[in-house]
Formats: structure tokens, sequence, C-alpha cells
């Protein structure tokens, strides 16, 4: 029994940690979407750490990446900005590879 109990905590450990990561990952991905957001939209460099945590805080509108690219898309948008949805994600995923080294990197 104890081994058992043993492999459902070690179980349970490990998918707290890769909710843990995931959670980082995708945090960081955000960070680098406003960071490159900010300087594509012309915001002067003293505002793109703000807007690169605004991006991040989108994030926790809704479940999923729709409310992320639903910001930044808006934000081309009201500077007049041509930019698709398509574009937007596919640099996001990009940008999710980027996040995972460096968090990675860290970690290790």
């Amino acid at each position: 029994m104890a081994s058992f109990d043993d492999r459902k905590k070690n179980f349970e450990r490990k998918f707290e940690h890769d909710q843990e990561l995931r959670f980082k990952v995708t945090a960081r991905r955000n960070r680098l979407l406003g960071m490159w957001a900010a300087q594509e939209l012309g915001l002067p460099a003293a505002e793109h750490d703000s807007y690169a945590k605004s991006v991040v805080m989108a994030d926790f509108e809704k479940p999923g990446d729709s409310d992320v690219v639903e910001k930044v898309l808006k934000d081309f948008s009201d500077k007049g900005i041509a930019m698709t949805e398509h574009r937007l994600r596919n640099h996001m995923d990009e940008l999710l590879k980027t996040a995972r080294e460096q968090i990675m990197n860290e970690a290790g």
C-alpha cells in the first residue's frame, strides 16, 4: 500500500510542477508579446514594461489565449496598425518556444 501512496504523491507532485511550469511559460510568452507589441505600437521605451504587464494581466480575463489576442489586436487597431489574428497567433507560437527555452534554462 505504501508504494501506491508514494506513486500517487509523486504523480500529484509532477502534475503540480507541470501546471506551474505551464503557467510560467505562458506568462513569460505574454510578457515577451507585450514587449514586442509595445515596440510595434511605437510606445516610448519607458512604457514598454507597463504595457507588457497589461498583456500578462489580460490573460486572466478568460480561459485560453483569446483575451490576450483581443487586447493586442484592439491596441494595434486603435493605433491604425494592420495586424491579423493569424499573424499575431503565429508570433505568439514563436514566443512560446522562446519562453519555454528561457524558463527551462533558468530552471537548469
